[in-house]
């Protein structure tokens, strides 16, 4: 079954682009799985309740930090989390 689902960028998007989406993982054990904190207070804290239940489901987890959370986050950042990471679980908090 195909299903069409339009996502919208926050950021100002004027013609939302059309990107397929990724099959989900068939399991959380032994993926490697990217947590952003995106700079916004208590976000750590957060991630850090996340990172535990992903250790006990036997996931590696790997922590990144955007520089601010004012802006998108960096290409570099964006390119490093995809080829490290099997999925990202984005952290916003306040």
């Amino acid at each position: 079954m195909i299903s069409s689902t339009t996502l919208l960028d926050p950021t100002a998007e004027l013609q939302p682009s059309e990107r397929q989406l990724l099959p989900r993982l068939s399991s959380i054990a032994g993926a490697t799985i990217g947590l952003l904190d995106i700079s916004k207070p208590r976000g750590k804290e957060f991630l850090d309740v996340i990172e535990k239940h992903l250790l006990k489901l036997g996931a590696k987890v790997n922590r990144y930090m955007k520089p601010t959370f004012a802006r998108t986050a960096p290409t570099e950042l964006n390119q490093k989390i995809s080829v490290e990471c099997d999925a990202v679980i984005e952290g916003l908090a306040d």
